[in-house]
């Protein structure tokens, strides 16, 4: 019986992990036009993030970041983009289209954020590289307690002031600690958890989707004024960041899985964590970008990863020589 159960909760779960994106949008709308019943959810963004992060963290190995040891380069280079690229385009988009200091910084913010866990199911979809993509995906995440906050001071203290001390302390409980929650769990638990793991993405699917509420639903008189422009702009920023994580791979000839790797590594974010930071420390406007982000790099994540999929490395295209 019990049997039976789980098997039809990983089947569920399974189901809504790939309609992720539907169920986001939908939720979305929903908090728009009947904001009142989803501001509640504000409050516990962080907590619902924690969530998040601690189901990370019970599928993590020291495996994950083996590759650090076997690839030092690959991986240096995946984090040296994620880190450079994405907060750098975010700030040249910010300057180019002159956008209003709330909207700014929440880009910039959304843009220095580390890599999202899609990004490794994503890179498995289209054919790349999964375990440099599963490494750098993890070496960024522990990385940005301190990449981040700097980060966000360095291209968005113009505009606002920015606490980088206080940022830091926030992103380690709400990323951090949960993680290695999620590790200990594991490490004492495994035989249960990995019966547990197939309900993850399910778990996943519910917090995103009511930290989006809980945004669009404060937010939403500001999203009716905005709304266009910040869509236009989180569009904008995540195809630049796709386009040059692949460029990147290219420059160093890297194969074509690497490629693929890289460049959904660096284009897609946690963009929950930029939720997070926004609301804690900036405004409900700031948040816009980084629950947009979180609709939208789930559409073009499976689009890119699609057309990842159907293209043929060059290396085995070529025939054999005689």
């Amino acid at each position: 019986m019990w049997q039976q159960i789980s098997s039809q909760l990983a089947r569920f779960s399974a189901f809504m992990g790939k309609t992720f994106a539907l169920w986001v949008i939908i939720f979305a709308v929903l908090a728009y036009y009947f904001p009142a019943a989803f501001t509640f959810l504000a409050p516990y963004i962080s907590i619902l993030l924690g969530i998040v992060m601690f189901g990370m963290g019970l599928t993590l190995r020291a495996k994950d970041f083996s590759e650090v040891f076997t690839r030092p380069f690959d991986v240096l280079l995946g984090v040296l983009g994620q880190f450079i690229i994405m907060p750098a385009t975010a700030y040249g988009l910010c300057i180019i289209l002159g956008l209003p200091n709330e909207i700014a910084v929440g880009v910039i913010l959304v843009g220095c954020c580390p890599g999202g866990t899609a990004s490794n199911v994503m890179t498995y979809l289209g054919k790349g590289d999964v375990p440099l993509s599963v490494t750098i995906t993890s070496c960024t995440t522990v990385l940005a307690p301190l990449v981040t906050p700097a980060l966000i001071y360095l291209l968005a203290h113009q505009w606002v002031e920015v606490d980088p001390w206080s940022m830091f302390m926030s992103i380690v409980q709400i990323v951090i600690l949960p993680i290695v929650a999620g590790v200990i769990v594991n490490s004492l638990f495994g035989t249960v958890v990995r019966q547990a793991v197939s309900v993850l993405p399910l778990v996943s699917v519910v917090a995103i989707v009511a930290i989006v509420c809980a945004v669009v639903s404060v937010s939403q008189k500001q999203i009716a004024e905005t709304g266009l422009l910040i869509f236009a702009v989180v569009v904008l920023h995540n195809c630049l960041g796709l386009l040059f994580g692949y460029l990147l791979g290219k420059v160093f000839k890297m194969s074509l899985p690497k490629r693929k790797a890289l460049s959904i590594e660096i284009g897609m974010q946690n963009s929950g964590l930029g939720v997070a930071l926004a609301m804690a420390y900036f405004s409900p406007l700031s948040a816009v970008p980084s629950a947009i982000f979180s609709v939208w790099h789930n559409i073009s994540g499976p689009i890119l990863a699609t057309i990842f999929a159907n293209m043929k490395d060059e290396a085995s295209a070529k025939p054999a020589s005689k």
